[in-house]
C-alpha cells in the first residue's frame, strides 16, 4: 500500500483508502494513524537493508570496471518536508524542513551497500568513512565529498578515486603528463585554474601538488602535501573543460577513460530521479516524522521488489519484448 500507491498525492486519507479497498475489514482513520509508529519505520528499514543484500538496483552503464574489486558511488539527494518538521529535520534555509537520503552504491554488483537518512544540514561527506574496505575499490565522488585529506586517505588505504575538481580548488601543477607539439603553453609551475581558460587542447593531463590538514593529533592538525593527477576533457559545446582529480595512473587510464568512468555516477542520479517521480518522494506533506521515514523506506523497498519482479519476468520471456522499469 505504501510503496505502490504511486501517482497519487500521498495523503494519509488516500493511503487509508488504498488499504481499505482490498481489505476484508476496513480501518478507521484513528486506527490507521496509530499504526504509523517508530517501530513500523524501523521494521521497514530492516527490510530495506535485507533487500539491499539480495536484490539488484539500476544497471551500470558500459564502462571498463573489471580492473577494480568494485566501483563505488557515493551521493545524496535532498527531500523537501513539511515546514512543521523543521525541529526534527533541520534545513539549510529558515522556515523549511528537509531530509537527505545518503547512498553508497556498488556499481559492480549493482547493489546499494548503505542507505542513511539525516536532516538536510548533515553534510554528505560526514557519512563517508575511509578505511581498509577501500582496498582495490574505485570510488566516484561528487563535489560534496571533495577534500584533499579524504583523497589522501583513500590512496593510503590502497583504493582509487575520481572526483570533479572544485572551482575554488587551485592546486599547483608540478608535471605535464602529456607532451604537445608546437607552441603549446607550458603548464609546469602554474595553478590549474589560472591557465585553463587560455588552453584549447583537447585534453589536459597534469600532476599537481595540494596542501591539506591531517586529522587532529593531541589537539593539533599538521599540514601535509600530496600529489594527485588532474585531467581535463574539453567540452566543445560549452567551450570549457570538465576537470577531474584522481590517483589513477596515466599508463592505464587516459583522460577519456576517466570521463567514461565518472559517467557511472548517472546511475545513482537516475535512481534518485525515479524515487522522486514514480514514488512521489519529491515532497512530503505530512507533519509526522515517523510517517516520513515509513514512506521513504517503503518506496525504497518497493523499488527493490519492482526490480526483482522485472528480472523474474524477463527471465521467463521467450519473445523479444520491451519492459519499462516504472510499468
Amino acid at each position: 500500500m505504501f510503496g505502490f500507491a504511486a501517482g497519487n498525492r500521498r495523503t494519509l486519507a488516500g493511503l487509508r483508502r488504498s488499504y481499505n479497498l482490498p481489505a476484508d475489514e476496513t480501518i478507521s482513520p484513528g486506527g490507521f494513524y496509530h499504526r504509523l509508529t517508530p517501530s513500523l519505520a524501523e521494521y521497514l528499514r530492516d527490510l530495506v537493508e535485507r533487500g539491499l543484500d539480495e536484490v539488484a538496483v539500476p544497471d551500470a552503464i558500459d564502462a571498463d570496471i573489471d580492473r577494480f574489486r568494485d566501483v563505488m558511488i557515493a551521493d545524496g539527494t535532498v527531500l523537501r518536508l513539511h515546514e512543521f518538521l523543521s525541529d526534527e529535520f533541520q534545513a539549510c534555509h529558515v522556515e523549511q524542513a528537509g531530509a537527505t537520503l545518503h547512498l553508497l552504491h556498488n556499481a559492480t554488483d549493482q547493489t546499494s551497500e548503505r542507505i542513511d537518512v539525516t536532516d538536510e544540514k548533515t553534510h554528505d561527506s560526514t557519512l563517508f568513512k575511509t578505511g581498509s574496505w577501500l582496498q582495490g575499490r574505485l570510488v566516484l565522488l561528487d563535489l560534496a565529498y571533495f577534500k584533499y585529506r579524504r583523497f589522501a586517505l583513500i590512496d593510503e588505504n590502497d583504493g582509487y578515486f575520481v572526483s570533479r575538481l572544485k572551482q575554488n580548488a587551485n592546486p599547483l601543477i608540478t608535471t605535464e603528463l602529456r607532451e604537445w607539439r608546437g607552441r603549446a603553453i607550458p603548464l609546469e609551475g602554474e595553478q590549474i585554474h589560472d591557465v585553463v581558460d587560455d588552453l584549447s587542447r583537447q585534453y589536459i593531463d597534469v600532476e599537481v601538488e595540494a596542501e591539506f590538514k591531517r586529522g587532529q593529533c593531541e589537539g593539533t592538525r599538521s599540514l601535509d602535501t600530496m600529489r594527485f593527477r588532474v585531467v581535463g576533457v574539453r567540452d566543445e559545446d560549452a567551450d570549457d573543460y570538465h576537470l577531474y582529480i584522481t590517483n589513477l595512473p596515466r599508463e592505464k587510464f587516459l583522460p577519456s577513460d576517466l570521463a567514461t568512468l565518472y559517467r557511472c555516477r548517472w546511475e545513482v542520479e537516475t535512481l534518485f530521479g525515479e524515487l522522486k517521480t514514480q514514488y512521489e518522494l519529491d515532497e512530503f506533506d505530512t507533519r509526522n516524522p515517523d510517517v516520513v521515514e515509513i514512506l521513504l523506506y517503503a518506496a525504497l523497498l518497493s523499488l527493490l521488489v519492482s526490480r526483482e519482479l522485472l528480472d523474474l519476468v524477463t527471465e521467463q520471456v521467450t519473445t523479444r519484448s520491451c519492459f519499462r522499469r516504472n510499468a
